[in-house]
This record gives C-alpha cells, sequence and structure tokens, in this order.
C-alpha cells in the first residue's frame, strides 16, 4: 500500500497552459454574460415549479433545487467576483463587464429571481399543497391546540439544545457558520422600556429537523410549521423577565471557494482538511433575513457580519427553500409524484456468464437513467471477484456515501489485486466525503492518488486488466457521469463498455500518465486534457467550417453542461458564417449568442430541463457524409479544456453510433415540452409549434422506450 500522493506537475503539457488567443468576431458585443446566463437557466428551474404539468411534489422539489442553485452560485461565483471587486482588479468579463458592473446587474437579477420564487410560493404551492390536504402554518395561525402541541415540542426536542448569545459590550458577535439557520430577537426590559433594546443571536444546530409535522396523530389535513416559526413563536421562554419585540430567522453565505497552493503544499489531504474547517469562517457574500426586521437592527447586523446593504436580502417568505426538499421524504403521496420509473437492464446481459465475454465480443452503450446503472457496478464488482483479473485503475470524482464501486475496489485489493484510485479530493462540495473514502481504501491496501498538481481529474474512467489465454487483454468503462449509482437514477449521462485495444491502450496510458510521470503523452482516438482536446476540438469544428464553405454537407451537434471558452465560441461563429448548420443542446451557461444576423444566423441554441438533470456530453461531427461521435465529461470551458484531465472518446461501433445520432440527439432536438430555444437578446422561448403538431418530450419518449426494452413485446408467430 502506498499512502495517497500528489503527482508532481509534468514538465510541458501539464504546465499552466496558456489560452489560445480568441479569433476576432469584429462584433463589440458578441458574447453573453455568463453570471446572467446562468441565472437565466436557473430561471428555467422555477419555470419547472410553476408549471401544472409536474406533480405537485415535484414542484416543490424544483422550487428547493433553485434555492441549491443559488447558495452554489454565491458561494463561488458572486464570491469570486466580490474579491476582484474588493482587490481593483480591471479584468473584465468576456461581454467587456467589470467586477462591479457585474456585481450590481447579477444581484438585481438574482434579487428579482428570488422575488418570483417567493411568489410561486405563496400563490402557487401552498394553496395547491392546502387543496391536497398539506397545510403550512405560521405562528399566528395555530389554534389553541396546536399551539400547545407546539410548545410542548418545542420544550421536549429544541430548547434543550438551543443557546441564545447576547450581543452587547461584553458579549462579542458570534461567528455564524456558513448557511446556518439563526434567529435575531431584539428584547427590552419593560421595566425601562426607555433603554435600547437588546439584541441576541439564536444559532440552530443543524441535526433539528427544519420542518415539523403538527400533531402527526391528529386526523385531518397534514399541518407543517418551519422550525424558525416554532422558535420564533417560542422563543419567550428563553428570555423570562423580558419583553420580546421582536425575532426574525436569517442566515449568512460564505466564499466557499477552496484556495489550494498546490506548490506549497506537501499534503494535499491535510491541506484540504484544514481549507475545510475554514471555510465556515469564509468571507460573508450574502445576508438573508426575514422581512419585518427593524432597520436599525438590520443595519447592526450587516455591520456585525461585515457586509454591505447591497449584499443583504429581506425574504418575502421563510427562510431557505431548499428545506422543502426534506418534504418529499415526509410526504408518502404517491399521486403527488412522478410516476415509478424502473430502468432497463441491458439485454446483451442477460444470462452470460461474465461481462467479459460480452465486452470481448463487442461494445456496449448504455444511456443512464434509461438504462440500468448495474452493469457499470457489475464491471468493477465482477473484476473484483475475478480470479484471472489482475489489476484495476479507477477514476472517482464523486461517488455515494454506501458506494458499491468503492466496497468492490477495496474487495479487489483484500483479493490480492494490484488496485488503483485515483480520487479527486478537491470535487466541490464533496471534498470530505472524498476524503473519507480515500482513507478507507488506503487501509484495504488500495493505491491511492491524489491527482496532478492543478488540475482536477474529472474524466470517468475505469481499466481492467485480464489474463485470458497466454496474454493479457484490457477492458474498459467510460462515462460521461460520476460512478455514482445514486445520481445515475437522476443524471442523464452515457457509458461506454470496450475492449478495443487501441482504446484500452490509450486509457491505460492515462492512468500511466496520473500516477506517473509522463512529459508528452500521444492520444490519436482519445481526446484528453490538457494535451489534445482542445486543438482536435477546434480542428473538428474547422473541418466543418471548409466542409461547408467547399459546399460539401457539413453538420455540427453538441450536447454539454456549459459554452463558456471564448476561443470555441468564435470558431463556432466562424463556422456558421461559412454555412454550417449547428445545434447546441447547452444546458445551463451559456456565452454565446445564437440565431445573430451576420454572426450565428446558423446556430441554433436549445436547453433541456425536466424530471433528469441532463449532464451527458456528446459532440457530432458530420464529416462529409462520415460522421464521427465522441462523448465524455468536459464542457467547453477553459477549465476543462486546459485546468482539468479530461477524457473524451470516440464511438466506433456504426450501430451506437447510430443510435445517438438518431435515438439521442436528433429526437432531443424534436422536444417542444421541457426544452427552450435560446434567443438573439439571450432570453429562452418555447419552440415555435405548427398548429395542431402534439407536444412532445424526449426524457418521456426515453422512458417509455425503456420500458420496452424492459418488456419487449410478445412476439406472436403465424
Amino acid at each position: 500500500m502506498t499512502r495517497g500522493k500528489k503527482i508532481s506537475k509534468l514538465a510541458s503539457p501539464l504546465g499552466r497552459a496558456p489560452h489560445p488567443a480568441p479569433a476576432a468576431t469584429g462584433r463589440e458585443h458578441a458574447y453573453a454574460n455568463r453570471e446572467q446566463s446562468w441565472l437565466a437557466f436557473n430561471r428555467r428551474v422555477l419555470e419547472q415549479a410553476k408549471s401544472p404539468s409536474n406533480p405537485l411534489l415535484e414542484r416543490v422539489k424544483f422550487l428547493a433545487i433553485v434555492s441549491s442553485n443559488l447558495d452554489e452560485f454565491f458561494e463561488i461565483r458572486v464570491a469570486g467576483m466580490i474579491q476582484q471587486a474588493d482587490s481593483g482588479t480591471d479584468e473584465r468579463s468576456l461581454d467587456g463587464l467589470t467586477p462591479r458592473e457585474q456585481l450590481k446587474r447579477v444581484h438585481t437579477a438574482a434579487n428579482a429571481l428570488v422575488d418570483d420564487q417567493y411568489q410561486c410560493w405563496h400563490e402557487q404551492l401552498v394553496p395547491q399543497l392546502a387543496k391536497a390536504g398539506i397545510q403550512f402554518r405560521l405562528g399566528t395561525e395555530l389554534d389553541d391546540a396546536e399551539q400547545a402541541w407546539v410548545q410542548d415540542y418545542f420544550q421536549a426536542q429544541v430548547l434543550p439544545v438551543l443557546t441564545p448569545l447576547a450581543i452587547d459590550q461584553s458579549h462579542p458577535f458570534p461567528q455564524i457558520a456558513n448557511k446556518t439557520l439563526n434567529v435575531l430577537v431584539s428584547l427590552e426590559n419593560p421595566d425601562a422600556p426607555e433603554r435600547e433594546k437588546m439584541m441576541v443571536i439564536l444559532p440552530v444546530p443543524r441535526i433539528l429537523p427544519r420542518i415539523v409535522q403538527i400533531g402527526p396523530d391528529r386526523p385531518g389535513p397534514q399541518r407543517y410549521l418551519f422550525l424558525s416559526e416554532m422558535i420564533k413563536l417560542c422563543a419567550g421562554s428563553l428570555f423570562p423577565g423580558y419583553r420580546i419585540c421582536g425575532a426574525h430567522a436569517f442566515r449568512v453565505t460564505r466564499n466557499s471557494d477552496l484556495y489550494i497552493d498546490d506548490e506549497e503544499s506537501e499534503n494535499l489531504l491535510k491541506k484540504i482538511e484544514e481549507e475545510l474547517r475554514n471555510l465556515r469562517r469564509g468571507a460573508a457574500v450574502r445576508l438573508e433575513i426575514e422581512a419585518g426586521v427593524e432597520a436599525g437592527l438590520y443595519n447592526t447586523l450587516c455591520g456585525y457580519i461585515g457586509l454591505s446593504l447591497d449584499y443583504a436580502t429581506r425574504l418575502q417568505g421563510p427562510l431557505n427553500l431548499l428545506r422543502l426538499m426534506s418534504l418529499y421524504d415526509l410526504i408518502d403521496r404517491p399521486e403527488l409524484k412522478y410516476p415509478p420509473f424502473t430502468p432497463a437492464d441491458a439485454p446483451l446481459l442477460h444470462g452470460a456468464a461474465s461481462v467479459f465475454d460480452v465486452i470481448r465480443g463487442r461494445d456496449i452503450l448504455l444511456h443512464h437513467p434509461y438504462d440500468s446503472f448495474t452493469p457499470v457496478v457489475d464491471f468493477v464488482e465482477h473484476a473484483a471477484r475475478d480470479p484471472e483479473v489482475y489489476a484495476i485503475k479507477q477514476t472517482l470524482y464523486r461517488t455515494s456515501g454506501d458506494s458499491p464501486i468503492v466496497r468492490a475496489l477495496m474487495d479487489a485489493a483484500i483479493n490480492g489485486k494490484q488496485v488503483t484510485a485515483l480520487v479527486e479530493l478537491r470535487a466541490r462540495f464533496d471534498e470530505a466525503n472524498n476524503i473519507h473514502w480515500a482513507r478507507q481504501l488506503e487501509e484495504a491496501g488500495v493505491h491511492v492518488v491524489y491527482g496532478l498538481v492543478g488540475h482536477k481529474t474529472h474524466c470517468k474512467c475505469s481499466l481492467v486488466v485480464r489474463r485470458e489465454g497466454d496474454g493479457l487483454r484490457r477492458y474498459v468503462h467510460l462515462g460521461t457521469g460520476n460512478y455514482n449509482p445514486k445520481t445515475a437514477r437522476l443524471y442523464t449521462d452515457l457509458s461506454l463498455l470496450t475492449s478495443r485495444e487501441h482504446l484500452t491502450a490509450e486509457v491505460a496510458q492515462l492512468f500511466n500518465t496520473l500516477t506517473g510521470f509522463g512529459r508528452s503523452p500521444e492520444f490519436k482516438h482519445l481526446l484528453v486534457a490538457p494535451f489534445n482536446m482542445y486543438s482536435r476540438i477546434q480542428e473538428l469544428i474547422a473541418r466543418e467550417t471548409a466542409n461547408a464553405a467547399a459546399g460539401r454537407p457539413a453538420r455540427i451537434i453538441a450536447k454539454m453542461n456549459k459554452l463558456v471558452d471564448q476561443g470555441t465560441i468564435d470558431s463556432l461563429y466562424a463556422a456558421s458564417q461559412a454555412g454550417v448548420k449547428i445545434d447546441l443542446i447547452v444546458r445551463a451557461t451559456c456565452c454565446l449568442f445564437a440565431g445573430v444576423k451576420g454572426l450565428s444566423e446558423n446556430i441554433r441554441l436549445r436547453n433541456i430541463v425536466g424530471r433528469f438533470l441532463e449532464h451527458a456530453r456528446v459532440f457530432y461531427f458530420e464529416n462529409n457524409g462520415d460522421p464521427v461521435v465522441y462523448c465524455g465529461s468536459a464542457d467547453w470551458m477553459p477549465r476543462n479544456f486546459f485546468r482539468r484531465v479530461e477524457a473524451v472518446f470516440p464511438i466506433e461501433d456504426p450501430e451506437l453510433r447510430k443510435r445517438i445520432i438518431d435515438d439521442i440527439l436528433l429526437t432531443e432536438l424534436r422536444d417542444n415540452e421541457d426544452a427552450r430555444e435560446l434567443q438573439p437578446d439571450a432570453t429562452y422561448a418555447a419552440p415555435a409549434r405548427p398548429p395542431g403538431e402534439p407536444g412532445f418530450s424526449a426524457q418521456r419518449y426515453f422512458m417509455a422506450a425503456a420500458r420496452l426494452r424492459g418488456n419487449p413485446p410478445v412476439q406472436i408467430s403465424g
């Protein structure tokens, strides 16, 4: 067993890669603002919360997701802009804005989004939940019996773990941890009302449930109360002899971007653990507090936190709507949720004695979550048990808390196989989880490696080396998503299982580069960042551009999460102007303008927001009638091209390639229900639908097709 280690920076390609100079577009406003684009995507999520076509509790989940997304946006993106503004940098965004200009626009747009979010809660979801027998109550709306139950619950379950923290000359302002629930209480002495009101903070431990069912054994509708409402209602018992003048829930969002100096850190694991502890005390970037708080208290609170009033928001409703996510599990009402969906099993693997026998015969393509993720887990588990398997190499970026793949790797090491796990400790918000798994793997005898200096390892690769006959044969899994069986049921991704020698050899070379040394590894078939991916993507776009200019067939279809890289956007603009038909399916952030005359009139861009999170990256190039298709882990962003290790792989089997083009990409381009198309002014609109054309949802189509694969129709002869 070797201690988890960080690989030294390689000599040339893995140094700090320069961003190539973008081609001039000749237009002042050729790029959309990245932050505004992301907020526009989050508004698409809010649309799902508003849509009556979704089941009611699913709409509540979408509303909660909006809050979760906004949290991350402020913790990372807004925090970065504040740092830039405070440092006085004159670095501008792609669309030419200074950090302060961006912050002003971002807060205007974010506040409007939050206002619409609470309007959706109050005017749509709360009334419809009430009609369904699910009531959310305010403290002032409780009847006598309900008040008695709440008081008893508070005394037994809440009061013992609350600690009021007074704020005065002898009591310093407490450290408010990131995204924690707190209640600001204003008190006065009834015997001396002329004195200045006193200020107390009630930090609420995370262990307490944020939504409480009132009298769960009582008949009638289910009644719920936010914990913050309960504390405000019952807080008087904490301050005998004083009068409560006001109580308002609040929370602080802090800068949560890890700062790791790879050059100075000898032990990456310990450095990340230290930084995770520091995150609780990161600089404040947002204050959320319930409306109605006195101006004096509000200003004083902002001063203590060290936050400009520009970064504070008074909420017209309950604090932190993310807590509504728990409601989905609290309420067992199947009719208020999406119908259950069971992924289809892979027919090729039915009855197979060994998964390796099947892969040796042909490539296997899986489209998750419509196809089960089980074959991917089986691939690693079978390798762990198979006495003919000598070695397993695996990347882990994000995985589940009870990961069967991690357990299989540990079992394989215990069984005497050589097992190497490349664990990315800096997977954002999963750092602590990955540290835990890294230590567990090491204790089991797995060689744990933490990756390359200055580069996150984001590729999704699993390699198995197996003795067959007199030689060794390699098998690989390559994917677009994480090795996480739980998210594989919620995210749309693609998996390729293959034993093609030229591909498995390059995957082996990639692992050797990640765990050892390699100055200039060459990849002819895989597109690997930061080595050849950027240049090859530009070459592929340029080839379509040349074909269009020569009058040959030319088309690009690209599906990804984010499109931000300026050089790539310029290449797409040039391709559009040459006549290449370009269809982009970009889930979230996009800095490209689509459909602009003279700039991008041949580019159509859409996103799909539905039951499942669109996560796959797929790239199609027509190539003059001999199409090439790639799938992988990388978006078209500078970080993916130059600061991450990514792997994009070709789909070489003609049948599988046709399936991706016809059955996946073209199907998604037909979507007129869950899809929205980007307009020239950077807003999204529903696709135009001719009169009489029926609605079509790609995700529902894929689910129906999966059900047919899982339950094939009986063949009747004669």
